[in-house]
């Protein structure tokens, strides 16, 4: 672990084991993109987070889109409802519910074709963005949508519903991570989370972003630490030799890094 690195990470404990944890901060969320899952029922769109994907539509709505499936991709199902025409006391025509059907969409990520105007958000300001192109990694703006700030899918996608690089830096950590152990566990796994957010924490520093994002890192620590019964404190400990690798991996360039000390 280089001397920068181990430096930054034992700032950051100090700041942790002094109790002075500044307040978190309010992070900015992109704007809502007019796509149809935003129109859609609570149930169809946990159906899509499910299927880790924001943006679903049908095969034909993707050809209106400018943008087609790809070969071999499989649809998921969304719920419909049927309903029935028929008239009413006042012998006016009205609808009744008959029962749902079974529609299949398809993700975004399974279309190529044409930008949408989500994926044209500018995000080409971040830092180690080319970090993230060197892996083979596409970052892209979703929609602030009340259940996650970004998101890794685990090998190809980065989504981010913030202009914020702190988060970026945190999924980026996650491949990373990938990386360093050869694949991570599936789910919210505690150790994962603390690395990603402890090395996310230290990019900002080593970068010299203005943004003081310590306090909101803290207690993102602070709620994996407790799953496993242990401080804040004590979590890092036991993940600082990963952080340690991760940081590495990002910052493997050694001219990058005296740059960023500089």
């Amino acid at each position: 672990m280089s001397t920068r690195i181990s430096e930054t990470l034992s700032g950051i404990l100090q700041i942790f084991k002094s109790g002075q944890i500044p307040e978190a901060i309010s992070y900015a969320a992109f704007p809502s993109f007019d796509i149809p899952s935003e129109q859609w029922s609570y149930l169809n769109r946990i159906i899509t987070w499910m299927n880790n994907t924001n943006d679903a539509r049908g095969y034909r709505q993707w050809l209106e889109a400018g943008r087609h499936v790809k070969k071999g991709a499989q649809a998921f199902h969304i719920f419909a409802p049927r309903f029935k025409k028929e008239k009413n006391e006042e012998g006016e025509e009205d609808f009744s519910l008959m029962g749902y059907l079974q529609v299949p969409v398809f993700r975004y990520e399974d279309t190529e074709g044409e930008p949408l105007n989500y994926s044209k958000t500018k995000i080409g300001s971040f830092h180690l963005l080319d970090r993230a192109k060197e892996w083979g990694l596409d970052v892209h703006a979703v929609s602030e949508n009340g259940k996650f700030w970004g998101s890794y899918d685990g090998g190809s996608y980065i989504k981010l519903a913030t202009p914020e690089e702190s988060v970026f830096f945190h999924e980026l950590a996650h491949h990373a991570h990938k990386l360093v152990l050869g694949k991570l566990e599936s789910g919210q796994n505690w150790k994962q989370e603390i690395v990603a957010e402890l090395s996310a924490e230290a990019l900002t520093r080593i970068l010299g972003l203005e943004r003081e994002t310590t306090g909101n890192s803290y207690r993102y620590i602070e709620g994996y630490a407790a799953q496993a019964g242990l401080t804040p404190v004590a979590a890092c400990l036991q993940v600082l030799g990963d952080t340690g690798k991760v940081l590495k991996l990002i910052l493997q360039d050694e001219k990058l890094e005296s740059k960023m000390a500089g």
